[in-house]
Protein backbone atom coordinates (compact mmCIF):
# COMPACT_ATOMS: atom_id res chain seq x y z
CA UNK A 1 0.00 0.00 0.00
CA UNK A 2 1.31 3.37 -0.28
CA UNK A 3 2.47 5.49 1.94
CA UNK A 4 0.16 7.94 3.20
CA UNK A 5 0.52 11.90 5.39
CA UNK A 6 -1.45 11.56 8.63
CA UNK A 7 -1.80 15.73 8.13
CA UNK A 8 -2.34 15.78 4.24
CA UNK A 9 -3.03 19.20 2.43
CA UNK A 10 -6.45 20.37 1.49
CA UNK A 11 -6.65 21.87 -1.77
CA UNK A 12 -9.51 22.30 -4.33
CA UNK A 13 -10.29 21.11 -7.68
CA UNK A 14 -10.93 24.76 -9.21
CA UNK A 15 -6.86 25.09 -7.68
CA UNK A 16 -6.07 22.18 -9.49
CA UNK A 17 -7.17 23.54 -12.44
CA UNK A 18 -5.87 26.56 -12.21
CA UNK A 19 -1.86 25.41 -11.84
CA UNK A 20 -2.71 23.11 -14.74
CA UNK A 21 -3.76 25.93 -16.88
CA UNK A 22 -1.23 28.14 -16.43
CA UNK A 23 0.76 25.86 -19.14
CA UNK A 24 -1.87 23.20 -20.77
CA UNK A 25 -5.22 23.31 -22.36
CA UNK A 26 -7.44 21.80 -19.65
CA UNK A 27 -11.04 20.67 -20.27
CA UNK A 28 -13.62 19.95 -17.65
CA UNK A 29 -16.78 18.20 -17.60
CA UNK A 30 -18.26 19.75 -14.28
CA UNK A 31 -19.90 23.36 -13.61
CA UNK A 32 -17.03 25.94 -12.25
CA UNK A 33 -18.81 25.88 -9.07
CA UNK A 34 -18.46 22.26 -8.47
CA UNK A 35 -14.89 22.47 -8.86
CA UNK A 36 -14.10 25.30 -6.57
CA UNK A 37 -16.51 22.72 -4.04
CA UNK A 38 -14.48 19.78 -4.59
CA UNK A 39 -12.23 19.31 -2.00
CA UNK A 40 -8.81 17.30 -2.43
CA UNK A 41 -6.72 15.62 0.00
CA UNK A 42 -4.53 13.40 -1.74
CA UNK A 43 -3.92 11.73 -5.10
CA UNK A 44 -3.15 8.76 -7.01
CA UNK A 45 -2.95 7.04 -10.51
CA UNK A 46 -4.21 3.53 -8.65
CA UNK A 47 -7.98 2.91 -8.60
CA UNK A 48 -7.24 0.20 -5.67
CA UNK A 49 -5.37 2.45 -3.44
CA UNK A 50 -8.28 5.05 -3.44
CA UNK A 51 -8.64 6.49 -0.20
CA UNK A 52 -11.49 8.89 0.58
CA UNK A 53 -10.88 12.52 -0.82
CA UNK A 54 -8.62 11.69 -3.57
CA UNK A 55 -7.96 12.86 -6.98
CA UNK A 56 -7.87 9.67 -9.37
CA UNK A 57 -5.30 10.06 -12.07
CA UNK A 58 -6.55 7.99 -14.95
CA UNK A 59 -3.41 7.23 -17.31
CA UNK A 60 -3.68 5.40 -20.41
CA UNK A 61 -2.12 2.23 -19.72
CA UNK A 62 -0.04 -0.64 -22.00
CA UNK A 63 -2.76 -2.71 -21.98
CA UNK A 64 -5.68 -0.99 -20.55
CA UNK A 65 -6.87 2.61 -19.75
CA UNK A 66 -6.88 3.55 -16.44
CA UNK A 67 -10.36 4.86 -16.74
CA UNK A 68 -11.62 1.68 -16.96
CA UNK A 69 -11.32 1.39 -13.01
CA UNK A 70 -12.89 4.76 -12.58
CA UNK A 71 -16.09 3.26 -11.12
CA UNK A 72 -13.86 1.63 -8.55
CA UNK A 73 -11.80 4.86 -7.38
CA UNK A 74 -15.34 6.05 -6.94
CA UNK A 75 -16.77 3.21 -4.85
CA UNK A 76 -13.44 4.05 -2.68
CA UNK A 77 -13.86 7.08 -2.52
CA UNK A 78 -12.61 9.68 -5.09
CA UNK A 79 -13.86 12.96 -5.35
CA UNK A 80 -12.28 14.26 -8.83
CA UNK A 81 -10.81 12.40 -11.99
CA UNK A 82 -8.07 13.58 -13.95
CA UNK A 83 -7.41 12.12 -17.27
CA UNK A 84 -6.97 12.18 -21.41
CA UNK A 85 -9.69 13.09 -23.79
CA UNK A 86 -10.00 9.30 -24.33
CA UNK A 87 -9.98 8.31 -20.60
CA UNK A 88 -13.43 10.92 -20.30
CA UNK A 89 -15.21 9.09 -22.94
CA UNK A 90 -14.47 5.99 -21.54
CA UNK A 91 -15.92 7.22 -18.39
CA UNK A 92 -19.37 7.31 -19.88
CA UNK A 93 -19.54 4.02 -21.27
CA UNK A 94 -22.16 1.90 -19.57
CA UNK A 95 -19.30 -0.28 -17.78
CA UNK A 96 -16.84 2.06 -16.36
CA UNK A 97 -19.82 4.94 -15.74
CA UNK A 98 -18.73 7.14 -13.69
CA UNK A 99 -20.54 10.93 -12.52
CA UNK A 100 -17.25 12.51 -11.02
CA UNK A 101 -16.28 15.97 -11.48
CA UNK A 102 -13.76 15.58 -14.47
CA UNK A 103 -10.85 17.26 -15.38
CA UNK A 104 -9.09 15.93 -19.29
CA UNK A 105 -5.60 17.27 -20.56
CA UNK A 106 -3.39 15.57 -23.61
CA UNK A 107 -0.59 13.31 -22.46
CA UNK A 108 -1.70 13.46 -18.98
CA UNK A 109 1.42 11.51 -17.69
CA UNK A 110 3.95 14.28 -18.65
CA UNK A 111 2.38 16.48 -15.88
CA UNK A 112 1.58 14.28 -12.82
CA UNK A 113 4.78 14.87 -11.79
CA UNK A 114 4.40 18.40 -11.53
CA UNK A 115 1.28 18.68 -10.76
CA UNK A 116 2.02 16.15 -7.61
CA UNK A 117 5.06 18.00 -6.30
CA UNK A 118 2.88 21.49 -6.03
CA UNK A 119 -0.11 19.75 -4.35
CA UNK A 120 2.37 18.27 -1.95
CA UNK A 121 4.38 21.66 -1.44
CA UNK A 122 7.29 20.47 -3.05
CA UNK A 123 8.70 18.12 -0.20
CA UNK A 124 11.84 17.12 -1.56
CA UNK A 125 13.17 20.73 -1.60
CA UNK A 126 13.16 20.39 2.54
CA UNK A 127 15.91 17.51 2.20
CA UNK A 128 19.60 16.28 1.37
CA UNK A 129 18.70 13.92 -1.77
CA UNK A 130 20.34 12.14 -4.18
CA UNK A 131 19.63 9.94 -7.09
CA UNK A 132 21.74 7.01 -8.23
CA UNK A 133 21.42 6.35 -11.63
CA UNK A 134 23.19 3.62 -13.74
CA UNK A 135 22.90 -0.12 -15.09
CA UNK A 136 24.48 -1.37 -12.17
CA UNK A 137 25.32 -0.10 -8.47
CA UNK A 138 22.59 2.03 -8.17
CA UNK A 139 20.77 -0.40 -5.00
CA UNK A 140 24.18 -0.84 -3.50
CA UNK A 141 25.46 2.78 -3.82
CA UNK A 142 21.77 3.81 -2.49
CA UNK A 143 21.72 1.30 0.38
CA UNK A 144 25.14 2.46 1.92
CA UNK A 145 24.30 6.45 1.59
CA UNK A 146 21.15 5.17 3.97
CA UNK A 147 23.42 3.01 6.32
CA UNK A 148 25.79 5.72 7.01
CA UNK A 149 23.55 8.24 7.33
CA UNK A 150 21.30 6.18 9.80
CA UNK A 151 24.81 5.39 11.66
CA UNK A 152 25.77 9.40 11.92
CA UNK A 153 21.71 9.46 13.63
CA UNK A 154 20.42 11.46 10.46
CA UNK A 155 16.73 10.46 10.21
CA UNK A 156 16.81 9.20 6.20
CA UNK A 157 15.03 7.37 3.49
CA UNK A 158 15.85 5.09 0.71
CA UNK A 159 12.98 4.30 -1.88
CA UNK A 160 14.67 1.80 -4.69
CA UNK A 161 14.43 -1.62 -5.69
CA UNK A 162 14.74 -3.10 -2.30
CA UNK A 163 12.12 -1.23 -1.09
CA UNK A 164 11.51 2.08 0.27
CA UNK A 165 12.43 2.58 4.21
CA UNK A 166 11.49 5.78 6.04
CA UNK A 167 13.54 5.92 9.23
CA UNK A 168 13.19 2.16 10.32
CA UNK A 169 9.88 1.46 8.44
CA UNK A 170 9.54 -0.34 5.45
CA UNK A 171 7.61 -1.72 2.51
CA UNK A 172 8.34 -3.41 -0.26
CA UNK A 173 8.58 -2.16 -3.88
CA UNK A 174 6.70 -2.62 -7.23
CA UNK A 175 9.81 -1.22 -9.44
CA UNK A 176 12.90 0.65 -9.10
CA UNK A 177 11.26 4.04 -9.42
CA UNK A 178 7.42 4.77 -8.74
CA UNK A 179 4.90 6.55 -10.54
CA UNK A 180 5.26 10.48 -9.92
CA UNK A 181 2.49 10.21 -8.01
CA UNK A 182 3.29 8.11 -5.37
CA UNK A 183 6.83 9.30 -5.20
CA UNK A 184 5.93 12.73 -4.26
CA UNK A 185 3.33 11.57 -1.49
CA UNK A 186 6.26 9.40 -0.54
CA UNK A 187 8.19 12.40 0.08
CA UNK A 188 5.13 14.10 1.67
CA UNK A 189 5.39 11.72 3.90
CA UNK A 190 9.21 11.48 4.71
CA UNK A 191 9.14 15.49 5.50
CA UNK A 192 5.79 14.69 7.98
CA UNK A 193 8.40 12.27 9.93
CA UNK A 194 11.28 14.85 9.53
CA UNK A 195 13.66 13.00 7.49
CA UNK A 196 16.28 15.03 6.59
CA UNK A 197 17.87 12.45 3.58
CA UNK A 198 16.90 10.51 0.99
CA UNK A 199 18.89 8.44 -1.32
CA UNK A 200 17.04 7.25 -4.57
CA UNK A 201 17.75 4.71 -7.52
CA UNK A 202 16.42 6.53 -10.86
CA UNK A 203 15.98 4.01 -13.80
CA UNK A 204 16.36 4.84 -17.15
CA UNK A 205 12.22 3.94 -17.60
CA UNK A 206 11.51 6.39 -15.23
CA UNK A 207 13.36 9.06 -16.62
CA UNK A 208 12.18 8.14 -20.10
CA UNK A 209 8.14 7.67 -18.43
CA UNK A 210 8.14 10.91 -16.84
CA UNK A 211 7.98 9.32 -13.07
CA UNK A 212 10.93 11.53 -11.37
CA UNK A 213 9.32 14.84 -12.78
CA UNK A 214 9.07 17.75 -10.50
CA UNK A 215 11.95 16.40 -8.51
CA UNK A 216 15.46 18.09 -8.49
CA UNK A 217 17.92 15.87 -6.31
CA UNK A 218 20.70 17.86 -4.32
CA UNK A 219 22.91 15.44 -6.22
CA UNK A 220 22.64 13.20 -9.10
CA UNK A 221 25.43 10.25 -8.84
CA UNK A 222 26.13 7.99 -12.01
CA UNK A 223 27.81 4.39 -11.48
CA UNK A 224 28.21 3.26 -15.19
CA UNK A 225 26.41 2.22 -18.02
CA UNK A 226 26.27 -1.34 -20.09
CA UNK A 227 24.01 -3.50 -21.93
CA UNK A 228 20.51 -3.68 -20.86
CA UNK A 229 16.77 -2.76 -21.54
CA UNK A 230 17.42 -2.14 -25.17
CA UNK A 231 13.69 -3.67 -25.61
CA UNK A 232 12.90 -0.78 -24.13
CA UNK A 233 15.32 2.00 -25.77
CA UNK A 234 16.29 0.34 -28.59
CA UNK A 235 19.66 1.37 -28.87
CA UNK A 236 23.24 2.08 -26.44
CA UNK A 237 22.45 5.81 -27.60
CA UNK A 238 18.81 5.84 -26.23
CA UNK A 239 19.53 4.17 -23.10
CA UNK A 240 22.33 6.58 -22.31
CA UNK A 241 20.23 9.18 -23.44
CA UNK A 242 17.58 8.47 -21.07
CA UNK A 243 20.37 8.24 -18.31
CA UNK A 244 21.44 11.55 -19.10
CA UNK A 245 18.16 13.41 -18.28
CA UNK A 246 19.02 13.33 -14.75
CA UNK A 247 22.07 15.71 -14.88
CA UNK A 248 20.49 18.86 -16.40
CA UNK A 249 19.47 22.23 -14.39
CA UNK A 250 16.07 20.83 -13.60
CA UNK A 251 16.80 17.32 -12.02
CA UNK A 252 19.45 18.27 -10.00
CA UNK A 253 22.06 20.42 -8.73
CA UNK A 254 25.18 18.80 -8.55
CA UNK A 255 26.79 15.17 -10.57
CA UNK A 256 29.06 13.12 -9.42
CA UNK A 257 29.60 10.77 -12.14
CA UNK A 258 32.31 7.74 -12.30
CA UNK A 259 34.74 7.82 -15.35
CA UNK A 260 36.33 5.47 -15.61
CA UNK A 261 33.84 3.43 -18.07
CA UNK A 262 33.41 5.19 -22.04
CA UNK A 263 29.82 6.21 -21.02
CA UNK A 264 31.14 8.18 -17.84
CA UNK A 265 33.33 10.23 -20.26
CA UNK A 266 30.36 10.74 -22.53
CA UNK A 267 28.48 12.02 -19.60
CA UNK A 268 30.96 14.86 -18.76
CA UNK A 269 30.75 16.50 -22.35
CA UNK A 270 26.59 16.85 -22.26
CA UNK A 271 26.54 17.39 -18.40
CA UNK A 272 24.44 20.62 -17.75
CA UNK A 273 25.19 21.20 -13.92
CA UNK A 274 28.13 21.36 -11.88
CA UNK A 275 29.85 18.31 -11.42
CA UNK A 276 33.24 16.31 -9.81
CA UNK A 277 34.46 13.37 -10.97
CA UNK A 278 35.05 9.56 -9.98
CA UNK A 279 37.76 6.82 -10.51
CA UNK A 280 39.16 3.76 -9.38
CA UNK A 281 42.24 4.84 -11.09
CA UNK A 282 42.85 8.01 -12.57
CA UNK A 283 44.65 9.86 -9.73
CA UNK A 284 43.24 13.32 -11.28
CA UNK A 285 39.68 12.66 -10.59
CA UNK A 286 38.23 14.75 -7.83
CA UNK A 287 37.64 11.43 -5.91
CA UNK A 288 39.73 8.75 -6.50
CA UNK A 289 40.94 5.07 -5.04
CA UNK A 290 44.72 5.51 -3.76
CA UNK A 291 44.91 2.18 -2.46
CA UNK A 292 42.79 -0.82 -2.41
CA UNK A 293 44.40 -3.95 -0.60
CA UNK A 294 42.23 -7.13 -0.78
CA UNK A 295 41.47 -8.58 2.49
CA UNK A 296 39.57 -12.15 3.57
CA UNK A 297 36.36 -10.08 4.11
CA UNK A 298 36.97 -7.45 1.34
CA UNK A 299 39.18 -4.00 0.82
CA UNK A 300 41.01 -2.14 3.23
CA UNK A 301 40.79 1.03 1.13
CA UNK A 302 41.89 4.95 1.32
CA UNK A 303 40.12 7.47 -0.86
CA UNK A 304 41.39 10.80 -1.89
CA UNK A 305 38.22 13.96 -2.44
CA UNK A 306 37.88 17.41 -2.70
CA UNK A 307 40.36 19.67 -0.99
CA UNK A 308 42.61 16.75 -0.19
CA UNK A 309 40.28 15.13 1.72
CA UNK A 310 42.03 11.62 3.35
CA UNK A 311 39.68 8.27 4.36
CA UNK A 312 40.78 5.11 5.04
CA UNK A 313 38.68 2.08 6.29
CA UNK A 314 37.90 -1.07 6.12
CA UNK A 315 35.35 -2.45 3.70
CA UNK A 316 33.63 -5.40 4.51
CA UNK A 317 32.28 -6.21 0.56
CA UNK A 318 33.75 -8.47 -1.88
CA UNK A 319 34.04 -7.65 -5.34
CA UNK A 320 36.14 -5.03 -7.12
CA UNK A 321 33.16 -3.33 -8.33
CA UNK A 322 31.95 -2.55 -4.77
CA UNK A 323 35.33 -0.40 -4.94
CA UNK A 324 33.56 2.05 -7.29
CA UNK A 325 29.98 1.62 -5.73
CA UNK A 326 31.78 2.47 -2.25
CA UNK A 327 33.77 5.68 -3.76
CA UNK A 328 30.43 6.87 -4.80
CA UNK A 329 28.67 6.57 -1.64
CA UNK A 330 31.66 7.85 0.47
CA UNK A 331 31.58 11.24 -2.00
CA UNK A 332 27.79 11.38 -1.52
CA UNK A 333 28.12 11.20 1.98
CA UNK A 334 30.67 14.05 2.57
CA UNK A 335 28.84 16.01 0.19
CA UNK A 336 25.62 15.93 2.30
CA UNK A 337 27.72 17.23 5.81
CA UNK A 338 29.09 13.97 7.34
CA UNK A 339 32.53 14.35 8.66
CA UNK A 340 35.27 12.24 6.58
CA UNK A 341 36.72 11.07 9.81
CA UNK A 342 32.97 9.76 10.68
CA UNK A 343 32.62 7.88 7.19
CA UNK A 344 36.16 5.93 7.66
CA UNK A 345 35.35 4.68 11.17
CA UNK A 346 32.15 3.48 9.35
CA UNK A 347 33.26 1.47 7.14
CA UNK A 348 33.64 -1.23 8.70
CA UNK A 349 29.86 -1.10 9.75
CA UNK A 350 28.74 -0.98 6.20
CA UNK A 351 27.07 -4.14 4.31
CA UNK A 352 25.92 -4.76 1.35
CA UNK A 353 22.68 -5.02 -0.36
CA UNK A 354 20.23 -7.68 0.13
CA UNK A 355 21.26 -10.01 -2.92
CA UNK A 356 24.41 -8.44 -4.14
CA UNK A 357 27.42 -10.70 -3.71
CA UNK A 358 25.29 -11.85 -0.86
CA UNK A 359 27.22 -14.36 1.65
CA UNK A 360 25.35 -17.42 2.43
CA UNK A 361 26.59 -19.51 5.38
CA UNK A 362 24.95 -22.95 6.42
CA UNK A 363 28.30 -24.80 7.51
CA UNK A 364 29.78 -25.49 4.33
CA UNK A 365 33.23 -26.00 3.54
CA UNK A 366 33.45 -23.38 0.42
CA UNK A 367 31.75 -19.99 -0.39
CA UNK A 368 28.16 -19.65 -1.32
CA UNK A 369 27.06 -16.49 -2.78
CA UNK A 370 23.67 -14.65 -4.60
CA UNK A 371 23.80 -12.03 -6.72
CA UNK A 372 21.71 -10.14 -8.66
CA UNK A 373 23.61 -9.89 -11.41
CA UNK A 374 21.32 -9.97 -15.13
CA UNK A 375 23.28 -8.02 -17.66
CA UNK A 376 26.56 -9.16 -19.48
CA UNK A 377 28.96 -7.11 -18.09
CA UNK A 378 27.73 -7.64 -14.16
CA UNK A 379 28.20 -11.47 -14.85
CA UNK A 380 31.58 -10.62 -15.97
CA UNK A 381 32.26 -8.50 -13.15
CA UNK A 382 31.03 -10.83 -10.56
CA UNK A 383 32.68 -13.58 -11.83
CA UNK A 384 36.05 -11.99 -12.17
CA UNK A 385 35.72 -10.54 -8.76
CA UNK A 386 34.61 -14.51 -7.48
CA UNK A 387 37.96 -15.14 -8.97
CA UNK A 388 40.34 -13.16 -6.86
CA UNK A 389 38.74 -15.08 -3.42
CA UNK A 390 38.25 -18.18 -4.98
CA UNK A 391 40.92 -20.92 -4.40
CA UNK A 392 39.26 -23.61 -6.28
CA UNK A 393 36.51 -23.48 -8.78
CA UNK A 394 33.83 -21.46 -9.40
CA UNK A 395 30.66 -23.01 -9.98
CA UNK A 396 27.92 -20.52 -11.45
CA UNK A 397 23.91 -20.38 -12.02
CA UNK A 398 22.55 -18.20 -14.27
CA UNK A 399 19.45 -17.60 -16.38
CA UNK A 400 17.78 -14.83 -18.47
CA UNK A 401 14.35 -13.06 -17.69
CA UNK A 402 11.67 -13.50 -20.41
CA UNK A 403 9.68 -10.57 -22.07
CA UNK A 404 13.16 -8.37 -21.51
CA UNK A 405 15.83 -7.37 -23.65
CA UNK A 406 16.90 -10.68 -25.97
CA UNK A 407 19.80 -9.61 -27.31
CA UNK A 408 21.99 -9.95 -24.42
CA UNK A 409 21.18 -12.92 -23.23
CA UNK A 410 23.73 -14.91 -26.00
CA UNK A 411 26.31 -12.19 -24.37
CA UNK A 412 24.79 -13.57 -20.78
CA UNK A 413 25.78 -17.02 -21.80
CA UNK A 414 28.95 -16.42 -23.26
CA UNK A 415 30.08 -14.07 -20.02
CA UNK A 416 29.06 -17.58 -17.71
CA UNK A 417 30.54 -20.05 -19.77
CA UNK A 418 33.79 -17.71 -20.05
CA UNK A 419 34.02 -16.56 -16.40
CA UNK A 420 32.74 -19.71 -14.76
CA UNK A 421 35.31 -23.33 -14.56
CA UNK A 422 31.62 -25.25 -14.31
CA UNK A 423 28.59 -22.74 -15.96
CA UNK A 424 24.91 -24.15 -15.62
CA UNK A 425 22.42 -22.45 -17.30
CA UNK A 426 18.71 -22.73 -16.29
CA UNK A 427 15.25 -20.44 -15.87
CA UNK A 428 15.28 -16.96 -13.93
CA UNK A 429 11.92 -15.35 -14.90
CA UNK A 430 10.39 -16.61 -18.03
CA UNK A 431 7.60 -14.37 -17.17
CA UNK A 432 4.97 -15.18 -20.33
CA UNK A 433 7.69 -16.41 -22.91
CA UNK A 434 8.80 -20.62 -23.16
CA UNK A 435 12.15 -20.96 -20.64
CA UNK A 436 13.43 -23.97 -23.43
CA UNK A 437 13.26 -20.68 -25.66
CA UNK A 438 15.32 -18.36 -23.74
CA UNK A 439 17.81 -21.33 -22.76
CA UNK A 440 18.44 -21.88 -26.82
CA UNK A 441 18.87 -18.03 -27.20
CA UNK A 442 21.07 -17.82 -24.07
CA UNK A 443 23.39 -20.61 -25.05
CA UNK A 444 23.45 -20.27 -28.61
CA UNK A 445 27.21 -21.14 -30.13
CA UNK A 446 28.11 -22.98 -26.51
CA UNK A 447 29.06 -26.36 -25.54
CA UNK A 448 27.64 -27.55 -22.51
CA UNK A 449 29.67 -30.58 -22.08
CA UNK A 450 30.23 -31.88 -18.31
CA UNK A 451 30.39 -30.78 -16.01
CA UNK A 452 28.57 -27.66 -17.71
CA UNK A 453 25.40 -27.94 -17.85
CA UNK A 454 21.60 -26.90 -18.97
CA UNK A 455 19.27 -27.36 -16.40
CA UNK A 456 15.73 -25.52 -16.80
CA UNK A 457 14.57 -26.16 -13.18
CA UNK A 458 16.45 -23.44 -11.37
CA UNK A 459 15.72 -25.58 -8.02
CA UNK A 460 17.92 -28.96 -9.54
CA UNK A 461 20.22 -26.25 -11.05
CA UNK A 462 21.14 -25.36 -7.92
CA UNK A 463 21.01 -28.81 -5.88
CA UNK A 464 23.69 -29.91 -9.09
CA UNK A 465 25.51 -27.18 -8.21
CA UNK A 466 25.96 -27.70 -4.47
CA UNK A 467 26.78 -31.39 -5.68
CA UNK A 468 29.73 -30.71 -7.26
CA UNK A 469 31.27 -28.11 -4.53
CA UNK A 470 34.42 -29.11 -2.94
CA UNK A 471 36.29 -27.18 -0.03
CA UNK A 472 37.87 -23.63 -1.77
CA UNK A 473 34.98 -23.55 -4.30
CA UNK A 474 32.64 -20.87 -4.64
CA UNK A 475 29.16 -21.22 -5.81
CA UNK A 476 27.47 -18.62 -7.68
CA UNK A 477 23.70 -18.26 -7.87
CA UNK A 478 23.24 -15.39 -10.67
CA UNK A 479 20.54 -13.44 -11.80
CA UNK A 480 17.80 -13.20 -8.93
CA UNK A 481 19.50 -11.87 -6.19
CA UNK A 482 17.18 -10.54 -3.62
CA UNK A 483 13.89 -11.51 -5.13
CA UNK A 484 11.51 -13.61 -3.39
CA UNK A 485 9.37 -15.40 -5.96
CA UNK A 486 9.60 -16.88 -9.90
CA UNK A 487 7.72 -15.36 -12.23
CA UNK A 488 5.84 -17.98 -14.68
CA UNK A 489 3.07 -17.17 -16.92
CA UNK A 490 1.15 -14.32 -15.12
CA UNK A 491 2.05 -15.88 -11.27
CA UNK A 492 4.64 -15.29 -8.76
CA UNK A 493 5.73 -18.44 -7.22
CA UNK A 494 7.26 -18.69 -4.05
CA UNK A 495 11.26 -19.11 -5.06
CA UNK A 496 14.45 -17.47 -2.88
CA UNK A 497 17.49 -18.48 -3.95
CA UNK A 498 18.85 -17.87 -1.30
CA UNK A 499 16.66 -20.41 0.97
CA UNK A 500 17.12 -22.87 -1.81
CA UNK A 501 20.83 -22.65 -1.61
CA UNK A 502 20.66 -23.10 2.11
CA UNK A 503 18.18 -26.46 1.49
CA UNK A 504 20.98 -27.65 -1.00
CA UNK A 505 23.55 -27.20 1.24
CA UNK A 506 21.93 -28.79 4.58
CA UNK A 507 20.23 -31.72 2.58
CA UNK A 508 16.78 -30.77 3.05
CA UNK A 509 14.43 -31.54 0.43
Amino acid sequence: MMWRMVEPPVKTLSTVKEFLSKNYSVNNRSSELELSETRISGLTSRAQEIEPGDLFIALPGQNVHGASFSHTAQSRGAVAVLTDPAGATLMKEAKTFCDLPTLAIESPRRYVGDLAAWFFNNPIRSMFSAGITGTNGKTTVSTLLYQLWRDANIEAGLIGTLGTYIGMDNEASKRTTPEADELHNTFAVMKERHIKNVAMEVSSHALSQHRVDGVRFSVAGFTNLTQDHLDFHGSMDEYFSAKSKLFTAERAEKAFIMVDGEYGKKLLSRCEIPYVTLSRFDRKATWHVAEAKQTSTGWDISVRGEGGILIEGSLPLLGEHNIDNSLLAISIAVESGLDPIFVGTQLENLRGANGRLEKVEAGQNFHALVDYAHTPDAVERVLASARTFTDGKIIAVLGCGGDRDRSKRPLMGKALRNGADVAICTSDNPRSEDPEKILKEMTVGLTFAKPHAVIMDRREAISYAISLAQPGDTVLILGKGHESGQEINGFIHPFSDRDELVKSIVGVR
